[in-house]
């Protein structure tokens, strides 16, 4: 089974609050991402509110139409988001005011009781729970607990295999060179990718560049 594509589309909003506009608007870049082949759409609601905006969330609610996964920290403020807007599945993710992205995978073992909260009460309105974590095997064993209050899913934060080659460098996601690994794993669902591809959309369109990212992952028709 091939796994699906997930197209964050973060960085459109990002765009548009650069001169604080209406455009380009991320839910235009959602629909046209569906219709190129994603499976889904991802966005990111963060505290700071520096892209995606409560009323993106409100409107991709009603435009997407394979899975919405909104990803939040796991915030008294952005449960109660959820809870309003009902997206399909929402993945926590930790959160700090000062990093550029998302940095790592939540602390399971330190803040489990919290996150077993959040993931009940969301798990309760019917909203799938995932969780963002680091491939550290101690992370992974304490998601088992984790399922009894609600979590059905996980995401690997790729980080680490995205810098393999040179530790320092600044990468933060997969891109279609190197996504083919990932992708082809036995048993990956799915891939929430953003950064790369909006921004080979400056270059190529949205449209053309969910499909090379599909043909890299071994989705492409």
């Amino acid at each position: 089974m091939t796994a699906r594509l997930s197209v964050n589309i973060d960085h459109v909003a990002t765009l548009r609050q650069a001169r604080r506009t209406v455009y380009p608007d991320p839910v235009e870049a959602a629909r046209i991402a569906e219709k190129a082949g994603a499976a889904g759409i991802t966005a990111h609601l963060r505290m700071d509110r520096r892209h995606i905006q409560d009323s993106d969330v409100e409107r991709l609610r009603g435009a997407v139409k394979g899975k919405l996964n909104l990803e939040m920290s796991s915030a008294e403020e952005m449960a109660r988001v959820a809870l309003a807007v009902k997206p399909d599945q929402v993945t926590l993710v930790p959160e700090r005011p000062e990093e550029v992205t998302t940095e790592g995978g939540l602390n399971l073992i330190l803040y489990a009781r919290r996150i077993a909260g959040v993931a009940e009460r969301l798990a309760a309105a019917g909203i799938a729970v995932s969780l963002f974590v680091d491939p550290d095997p101690r992370q992974i064993q304490a998601l088992i607990p984790l399922k009894d209050s609600g979590v059905t899913g996980f995401e690997i934060n790729t980080d680490a295999y995205t810098r393999a080659d040179d530790p320092a460098a600044l990468e933060h996601g997969l891109r279609t060179d190197n996504v083919g690994p990932i992708a082809a794993i036995p048993g990956m669902e799915e891939l929430n990718i953003g950064h790369f591809i909006i921004a080979r959309a400056v270059i190529v369109g949205i449209d053309a560049a969910v499909r090379e990212m599909l043909a890299a992952m071994g989705g492409g028709r």
